[in-house]
């Protein structure tokens, strides 16, 4: 785990199984999923993942892990995943839930869910909820769960919600989501598909607010944005990046008109302040203002946003009177809105007046302090009488800068009138002289804008915008050098300025200054990625790689390395991570061995950052043996890693550097011996030595012997016995007896090592193994066959020593005795002996050499010795004086010095003819600090002749000798000696300590003559050398200058230009290089007459120079040096001539200096006419620039001229270059604004009118002479809108005709651009533009059907006797509920004014009109009306409708009501109502049409109990059918109305007999001739045998038939006989009906009739 920003590595860890999914679920907590657990690692400590929980099976190894998520408490935790379904296509989701607490998991079928915390109603705590969505393999539906999880029992129960449907399209029923994302900021959630659908939930209520499909792809990753709430997601194949959230503005619309969920509406839009409910919270505002409820109004207003809150709220409490004793109504609206939160502007002015006028601004004070009021000037103004210091806090917290400072004014605080102004950036005066300056002054304006931006106390002046301005004048250089003033702070916030410095310079054409900026430092905070872009494409390969960061960039640059520094490669890589260094280098050795030297120095360099082991692998994957041979060798002797030294010889041996391999094993302490070995022994080197020295370095000499045995390698057995390890010989050879090799060889290898083997040893090895006589004839042999053993040849020498045998030969020839040990013992025979065995001691025995010397007085011997010996360390020994203890020199060893010394210069020395040896005499002397002696030797040796007379070294070293022991003596040396180092010498002699300028000048001098020096070449060196003296050292111009004259060498010349240049003598200098013809230094003989503005001298040079060079430079400064002169006939004459000159550039720079007429030679020269215009007008030569701008044709050089014109009061020439402006439309805006600023008005619209004539006349054209008309020629726009209409841009022409208040030509434009709804807007607004039929047109084109409630509203305030044919227009338009709803808001007269309208509309039956027209109806008592109404239209609440009308005082309504009630069957209420008003005939209507028995029957009783009989009679006829013959005889009986009841029961009796009769014939037996199947076929159409039963079977037949029933009938229920006709359907226990006695019989009683 890294930092990056820090590049710090933090932590790491080892996994032991591989990890399947890994998230971020917090900015410290890593999750990681393995196949079985889930892991947490924290940022913080040094704690390893710790585990969280197991993976439930059901979301085993067989589910791809796609989610996991953690509660905001982390005590939940959510995984997700999906797995293959049953069947092909269907993907299955599974989740676990875990209980960090109780440490319990639950599965859920489902693909995503997430954790969330939401504020419920009710509730001081936040709920944490779990949002998820659940789809079970074997059910279709998909259902979205909202539950709270970890609430504490004790605190209640926890939130959950019913599980909601959630509305999967028919075409996507395979899809399932992969992510569910909450918006904590609005509680939603977001369900994101695999198929690219998301549907969006609200959390509270669980319900589905929207649903749409935003892509084809499947978003991989999601995220959520805190700030805003919206949803981040990438899809897998394009990478698209996604971004979805909630549209306030269009949500709660949405919601009511397309899911038509009010309820929803208006908890969302509370919820969340949202705009689109306000006419439902209007329309529960009026319903609790008309129930009076004050309070509650209130809290609704301040509950629904900013819906309600509006001022004509504010009139309405304001309006109702307050009860005594209670606080005013507008009062309690205001103090609740303040528990809300804070008061927008309105409310802050109305609640501040009445406060301010009582007295008690303390109030506002605190509500100030607090933040509830919102501050505005109005405000301010209004607090601004009672306290100025409130009014001045108001003022500074809505920014209303001037009120501000009239405060700081009126309280005499003057000193904070400047603060606050530059703190708020309130001068406008500094922009408007800077922009005046730009022009007129460019460098004044640079150093005004520099000196603003460096102010106390921070910049005076924009600093973007001033140098923006710079930069539209094309002053690159100013806008460089005011930025680099302006952002010397290297503040954060100027990123974006400090990146625009850099970009144009690197794409002006200046890369170089951009650079130099990035090499200073100075600026820190620029976008690096986008200034590395504009580096990598200027080419700066290194600059762009120091910006990027993203290793994908980095490896793009790379690709250019071969054309980077290779240090600068290697250093970059110390400012990358480890994996991006690592990723680099392998990209880098991908391409190929060019880059395999610079890899190797990385790896080199950042071995110890990056690791050895990573760098191998970069190496051997490359396949780069070589590469990883290099690495390795440079830090194989650093390393103490084991693989770096095994790796290391593997390549060597890989690449035949056996030597390297051999020098390892030999050396390193590092490397494991047993893996080396085995390597070593299976590569099976052509080469064993490197085995062969890890063997004897660990003791693997048995081994080893083996090996080189069994691979026939005998020759290097004797190598390594011989040469590697001698004293190993006894292994070796005890190995070779026990593999049974050869006794020839065995006893070669032992002559062959001679007596480097050790006796001993070797002895005992061969008795141990029974070999011991093969010895013999070594051991005899020892001293004959050259052994080397120290002690036999001091035996041996010390025999011939005192046997005399010719000792000296011995002394002198023996290689291998002692000298030690021989000297001492030949001391006391004879010294000369001693002597000849020290000295064959070479150098060992130097000291007892020196002493036998001194004390037997060997001088010459000794000095021969020194001289041959060439050792200073033993010269030093004895030419070293040696003090005595207080100082004083020994005489008797002085003595013997100086008798050394002597015969050294007499003898020793002359005797050589080894010039080494006298070289190292020399040096001897020179060493003991002995100069005279030195130049005693050297004179002897050079000036009184010898074989080294003419040795240079000699020579070299008498003058050195002298130039440090005796100055005087140098310059007669200088003249004798002809044979030294003439340039080293003179160098000598003019070093800082020495400072012999003259005797240096002199051998220059004298060794540039031709008897010195033959070679031209040389002599010209020398003679260079000698000015190089004269100018360098002696600093002695004139003696310089006289000497160049003498030897007239160009040279020479070139040498003292040179000296006059550094001496700023550019004159001289000028003519030195003339004589030199040398043009070499022209850059800076150039800059230096530029400096010193000698610009006629200088005009020669470059002619000059120009003979040899063809140079840019040469050329510009001559045109440039004729331009300063005013020689403009050369000019011209050389401009016209062949040069390479950047006319361009130096026509710039002569402008810049003012020098016009020069740069118009040039400008004309280059037929730069644009440029040429320019001058013209600078020398007001303005028909000649209008002809040079005709011939540039381009905008910004028509639009300079013009301009220019312009302020000559130059119109026509002005109009000339304006038509050619205005043609492009990015610059009509400039020419307008030029024209407006200098007054000319009537020559803007002329020149605007001159341009409608253009051939290519455009848009902006015509617009911008509508908008100049608007504001200069009003009575001039209708008609220019009304011909020009398709050439105008309309919403630019309308804006400016709104600004001028010319609204009918708006509404014109409106129309004819079809924006229906802008044009009602304007007409509604501005009287002066209103026309009822162009209202009515425009009205149903509108797109927003808002608007036409809002003409509706119009119409019935301003237009109201038009109203009716407006909606006669928008009858096909509205929604006519709505518009009866307004005009009930509107008031009881604008629903009489609507009357026609809706009775108009009244066909579509709907409920709002139909109750507003029965409402007219009632008020205009028509009653006829009414009825029809309700007949034909009866969507509306009828039974409200019947009870409102069941009061009233007319007749004919309570009918309508008794009407209404029958109708809705309500047949108890009608006639009682219809009883109450005594109208019977309703009354029996109603009961009839009830068709209930009970109803009839209570009916006729109540006639009975009043005494009508006609009534009752004709209730009796009325309700024939549904009156049983029982009650009417009973009440007949009872009330003696036999005479009413007899017409009943007369046609009730014929009614009875006409049924029996049809029975009969039905029931009639058949004929006997009939055939039987006859018989059969008649029973079964009776209805007991429909169903081919017989009647035994299905209940009561002939054979068993109830007593009492007639022959054939059934009873009633039963099936069988159709009795439907009767009057009654059946009777109870098995009856006849109509009072048919049992033989049939009529006019019997039923049995259960009570008498």
């Amino acid at each position: 785990m890294f930092n990056l920003d820090s590049k710090s590595k933090l932590k790491s860890h080892d996994v032991d199984s591989p990890i399947v999914f890994w998230k971020w679920t917090s900015a410290t907590n890593l999750a990681l999923v393995t196949a079985t657990s889930v892991y947490h690692w924290s940022t913080e400590g040094a704690d390893a993942p710790a585990k969280i929980f197991e993976r439930h099976a059901t979301i085993g190894s067989n589910t791809q892990i796609i989610n996991y998520t953690v509660s905001p408490d982390n005590k939940w935790c959510l995984l997700g995943g999906i797995s293959a379904g049953s069947a092909p296509g269907v993907v299955n989701g599974n989740m676990q839930l875990y209980s960090v607490e109780k440490k319990v998991s639950q599965p859920l079928s489902g693909h995503g869910g997430s954790f969330c915390s939401i504020k419920l109603a009710g509730r001081d705590d936040m709920a944490q909820c779990l949002v998820f969505h659940e789809k079970k393999p074997e059910d279709p539906a998909h259902r979205l769960f909202v539950m709270e999880v970890g609430r504490d029992p004790s605190k209640g129960a926890p939130h959950r919600i019913p599980p909601t449907q959630i509305p999967v399209p028919p075409e996507a029923a395979s899809d399932f989501p992969v992510s569910l994302v909450i918006d904590a900021k609005n509680d939603v959630a977001f369900l994101l598909t695999k198929a690219g659908f998301v549907y969006m939930f609200d959390i509270h209520s669980g319900k589905t607010m929207f649903r749409t499909r935003i892509t084809q792809e499947t978003m991989f990753v999601t995220c959520a944005q805190a700030s805003t709430g919206a949803v981040f997601g990438i899809t897998v194949r394009t990478g698209r990046v996604y971004r979805v959230g909630l549209n306030g503005a269009n949500l709660i619309p949405y919601i009511v008109n397309t899911l038509r969920d009010n309820d929803l509406a208006i908890k969302v839009a509370g919820r969340l302040g949202l705009p689109g409910a306000e006419h439902l919270y209007t329309q529960q505002f009026e319903a609790l203002m008309g129930a009076g409820q004050v309070k509650e109004a209130a809290q609704l207003v301040a509950s629904s946003g900013s819906a309600l809150r509006t001022p004509q709220t504010i009139a309405r409490f304001q309006q109702i009177p307050a009860e005594p004793g209670a606080p005013q109504p507008v009062f309690q609206y205001f103090s609740t809105l303040l528990e809300h939160g804070k008061l927008n502007e309105q409310e802050s002015i109305e609640l501040a007046k009445p406060v301010l006028q009582q007295g008690r601004p303390q109030l506002m004070e605190k509500w100030l302090k607090d933040d509830k009021l919102h501050c505005s000037e109005a405000l301010g103004d209004l607090i601004m009488p009672h306290d100025t210091a409130m009014a001045l806090s108001v003022y500074l917290r809505s920014e209303t800068h001037a009120k501000a400072i009239q405060c700081f004014v009126q309280r005499g605080e003057y000193d904070k009138i400047v603060p606050y102004s530059t703190s708020v950036g309130y001068s406008m005066d500094y922009s408007s002289m800077l922009s005046q300056l730009l022009f007129s002054n460019p460098q004044g304006a640079l150093d005004l804008a520099k000196g603003l931006v460096s102010a106390d106390g921070g910049p005076l002046i924009d600093i973007q915008a001033t140098a923006e301005a710079f930069l539209s004048s094309n002053r690159v250089q100013e806008t460089t050098a005011f930025l680099l003033e302006a952002l010397k702070d290297n503040k954060e916030e100027h990123a974006y300025l400090q990146t625009k410095l850099l970009e144009i310079n690197l794409i002006g054409g200046a890369p170089q200054v951009a650079d130099a900026i990035m090499q200073n430092g100075i600026l820190t905070h620029y976008d690096r990625a986008h200034i590395g872009k504009l580096c990598e494409r200027a080419g700066m390969w290194q600059r762009a790689a120091e910006h990027y960061s993203d290793i994908n960039d980095i490896k793009r640059v790379f690709k250019n390395s071969h054309q980077m520094n290779p240090e600068f490669v290697v250093t970059y890589f110390g400012k990358l991570n480890r994996e991006q260094s690592i990723a680099l280098l392998k990209d880098m050795m991908s391409r190929g061995p060019s880059n395999m030297q610079v890899c190797v120095e990385v790896a080199k360099k950042y071995n110890d950052e990056l690791g050895s082991e990573e760098l191998v692998k970069v190496f051997e994957n490359a396949k780069a043996t070589e590469g990883l041979y290099y690495y390795l060798g440079a830090v194989v002797n650093f390393s103490e890693d084991p693989v770096v030294h095994f790796k290391y010889i593997q390549s060597a041996c890989m690449l035949g550097q056996f030597k390297e391999a051999e020098r390892v094993c030999r050396d390193s302490n590092i490397y494991k011996p047993e893996q080396v070995k085995e390597y070593l022994k299976n590569a099976k080197l052509p080469d064993p030595r490197p085995l062969i020295h890890v063997c004897d370095r660990y003791d693997f000499v048995d081994e080893l012997t083996e090996y080189l045995y069994l691979n026939s390698l005998l020759q290097y057995v004797e190598v390594y016995v011989t040469k590697v390890s001698p004293a190993k010989t006894p292994q070796v050879v005890g190995k070779l007896f026990d593999l049974g090799a050869n006794e020839d060889f065995t006893k070669r290898i032992l002559m062959a090592v001679g007596t480097a083997c050790p006796v001993e040893e070797m002895v005992e090895i061969a008795e141990m193994r029974n070999r011991l006589r093969m010895l013999q004839p070594w051991l005899e042999a020892r001293v004959a066959t050259g052994s080397t053993e120290p002690g036999t040849h001091n035996s041996l020498g010390k025999i011939y020593i005192q046997m005399n045998k010719d000792p000296k030969a011995f002394l002198t020839n023996n290689m291998f005795y002692e000298p030690k040990v021989l000297g001492p013992f030949c001391e006391s025979l004879d010294p000369s002996l001693a002597f000849v065995a020290y000295k064959k001691g070479a150098g060992e025995c130097d000291d007892e050499l020196i002493k036998i010397s001194f004390t037997h007085g060997l001088f010459r011997d000794l000095a021969r010795y020194l001289v041959e010996r060439q050792d200073l360390e033993l010269w030093a020994k004895v030419l070293t004086k040696e003090e005595g203890e207080e100082g004083d020199i020994d005489a008797e060893k002085e003595s013997q010095r100086r008798q050394l010394i002597d015969q050294v210069v007499e003898w020793a020395l002359p005797e050589s003819e080894s010039a080494d040896e006298v070289s190292c005499t020399v040096k001897a002397f020179m060493a003991a600090d002995l100069p005279g002696e030195l130049i005693v030797l050297l004179e002897r040796i050079i000036l009184q002749g010898s074989d080294f007379s003419d040795n240079k070294n000699l020579q070299n070293l008498l003058i050195l000798t002298a130039i440090r022991a005796d100055h005087t003596k140098v310059a007669s040396y200088i003249d004798q000696l002809d044979n030294f180092d003439a340039k080293d010498i003179a160098l000598i002699c003019v070093s800082e300590s020495h400072m012999l300028y003259e005797e240096a000048f002199t051998i220059y001098v004298k060794f540039a003559k031709p008897e010195h020096t033959t070679d031209k070449e040389e002599q010209i060196e020398m003679q260079v050398l000698a000015m190089g003296v004269l100018v360098d050292y002696m600093k002695d111009l004139d003696r310089a200058k006289t000497f160049a004259n003498q030897v007239d060498e160009k040279p020479v010349w070139s040498k003292l230009g040179n000296a006059q240049l550094e001496e700023k003598m550019a004159a001289d200098a000028i003519l030195s290089f003339i004589s030199a013809e040398d043009a070499s230094e022209y850059v800076r003989v150039c800059a230096e007459a530029n400096e010193a503005e000698i610009y006629a001298e200088v005009i020669p040079f470059l002619k000059m120079a120009r003979k040899n060079l063809q140079e840019n430079l040469l050329d510009t400064e001559l045109i440039y040096a004729y331009a300063k002169t005013n020689n403009l006939t050369d000019l011209e004459k050389f401009v016209n001539g062949p040069n390479v000159a950047n006319i361009q550039n130096i026509g710039d720079r002569c402008f810049s200096e003012g020098l016009y007429n020069a740069s118009k030679i040039l400008f004309k020269s280059i037929n730069n006419n644009s440029k040429l215009a320019l001058c013209h007008i600078h020398l007001e030569e303005y028909r000649e620039a209008v002809a040079a701008a005709s011939l540039a044709n381009n905008v910004s050089t028509w639009k300079q001229v013009c301009f220019a014109c312009l302020k000559a009061s130059e119109f026509r020439l002005a109009a000339t270059c304006g038509l050619e402006v205005i043609k492009y439309p990015d610059h009509v805006d400039d020419v307008v604004t030029t024209y407006s600023d200098l007054g000319h008005f009537d020559h803007l619209v002329s020149l605007f009118e001159q341009g409608l004539g253009l051939e290519d006349a455009h848009i902006g054209i015509f617009t911008e002479l509508g908008i100049l008309y608007t504001k200069h020629v009003p009575e001039k726009v209708m008609e220019h809108c009304k011909v020009f209409f398709s050439k105008l841009n309309v919403s630019k022409v309308v804006r400016a005709c709104e600004r001028a208040r010319l609204f009918k030509p708006a509404v014109y434009l409106y129309m004819q651009d079809k924006q229906a709804d802008s044009a009602v807007k304007t007409m509604s607004e501005h009287s002066s533009a209103f026309d009822n039929d162009l209202f009515l047109d425009a009205i149903v084109k509108v797109r927003n059907a808002e608007i036409m409630y809002k003409a509706v509203s119009f119409y019935l305030t301003m237009h109201p006797m038009l109203f009716t044919r407006l909606m006669e227009v928008l009858e096909d338009h509205v929604d006519h509920s709505r518009v009866v709803n307004q005009l009930r808001r509107t008031g009881d007269w604008a629903l009489q004014l609507g009357q026609a309208y809706m009775k108009t509309v009244q066909k579509e039956n709907l409920s709002a009109v139909n109750e507003a027209l029965n409402e007219l109806y009632i008020e205009d008592e028509d009653y006829e009306s009414l009825r029809k109404s309700i007949d034909k239209f009866q969507n509306f609440n009828m039974i409200a409708l019947a009870s409102k009308l069941a009061t009233h005082e007319l007749l004919e309504f309570r009918r309508i009501s008794a009407y209404v009630y029958r109708c809705n069957k309500k047949w108890s209420q009608s006639i009682e109502l219809s009883k109450n008003d005594r109208m019977w005939k309703d009354c029996i209507d109603t009961a009839n049409e009830s068709a209930d028995e009970e109803t009839i029957e209570d009916l006729l009783r109540f006639f009975c109990e009043t005494s009508e009989k006609e009534c009752f009679c004709a209730a009796l006829y009325t309700c024939f059918s549904h009156v049983r013959p029982d009650v009417a005889i009973e009440l007949g009986w009872l009330n003696g109305y036999h005479h009413f009841i007899m017409p009943f029961l007369v046609q009730n009796m014929r009614q009875t007999y006409e049924r029996l009769q049809v029975l009969e014939k039905r029931t009639q037996p058949p004929k006997e001739e009939d055939a039987q199947d006859q018989i059969a076929q008649t029973y079964g159409q009776l209805g007991g045998f429909g169903n081919g039963m017989l009647m035994l079977e299905n209940g009561g037949g002939m054979g068993g038939m109830p007593g009492g029933m007639p022959g054939g009938m059934m009873p009633p229920g039963q099936g069988g006989i159709d009795m439907s006709g009767f009057g009654q359907v059946g009777m109870p226990n098995g009856m006849p009906p109509g009072g048919m006695m049992p033989n049939g019989m009529p006019g019997g009683m039923p049995p259960n009739m009570s008498m």
